[in-house]
C-alpha cells in the first residue's frame, strides 16, 4: 500500500540524512493521520492519493504566492516538495490524452452542449479512475467545457 511505501522511504530517508525528502514525508505522513481521524477508520488507497494531490496543490498554491513576495527560495523549497510528492502517484495524464478519452465520453454519451457537462464530466473521472491515471479536475472541467460549447 501507498502509505506504507511511504513510511518505508521515510525511514531510508531518515538513515541518508536527506532533510527535505524526510520532512515532505512526515508532512505528509501527517496528513494523512488527520485525514484518518476525521474519517475514523484507516484510509484506503484512493483516499492517501487523494491525501497527496491536495498537498500537491496546497504547494502549487504556495508556490504562486511566493513568487508574488518575491520569495524565490521558499518557492523551490516547495517545487523539490511537490516532485517527492507526484512520485507516489499515478502519472499525470498529458492535455492530449484527457482530449481524447473526453471525445471519446461526449460520443458515448451524446452530450451535445455545456447542459450536460455533469454526465460527461462523471464519466470522464471514472475512466481516468479505471485506467489508474491522474488528472487535474480543474484542466478537465475546462476541456470538457471548450469540446461542447464547440
Amino acid at each position: 500500500m501507498l502509505s506504507e511505501r511511504i513510511q518505508q522511504d521515510l525511514v531510508a530517508a531518515m538513515r541518508a540524512r536527506e532533510e527535505l525528502r524526510l520532512s515532505t514525508l512526515r508532512m505528509a505522513k501527517a496528513a494523512f493521520k488527520n485525514k484518518e481521524i476525521e474519517k475514523r477508520r484507516p484510509l484506503e488507497e484512493s483516499e492517501v492519493q487523494q491525501v497527496l494531490a491536495n498537498l500537491i496543490k496546497q504547494r502549487e498554491d504556495s508556490i504562486a504566492q511566493f513568487l508574488q513576495g518575491g520569495r524565490r527560495d521558499l518557492a523551490d523549497k516547495e517545487k523539490a516538495e511537490i516532485a517527492i510528492l507526484e512520485a507516489y502517484l499515478p502519472r499525470q495524464l498529458s492535455a492530449e490524452e484527457m482530449a481524447a478519452v473526453v471525445d471519446a465520453v461526449i460520443a458515448d454519451t451524446g452530450a451535445k452542449n455545456a447542459r450536460e457537462m455533469g454526465p460527461v464530466m462523471k464519466a470522464a473521472m471514472a475512466r481516468f479512475q479505471a485506467q489508474g491515471a491522474r488528472v487535474d479536475g480543474k484542466q478537465l472541467s475546462e476541456l470538457v467545457r471548450r469540446r461542447l460549447n464547440g
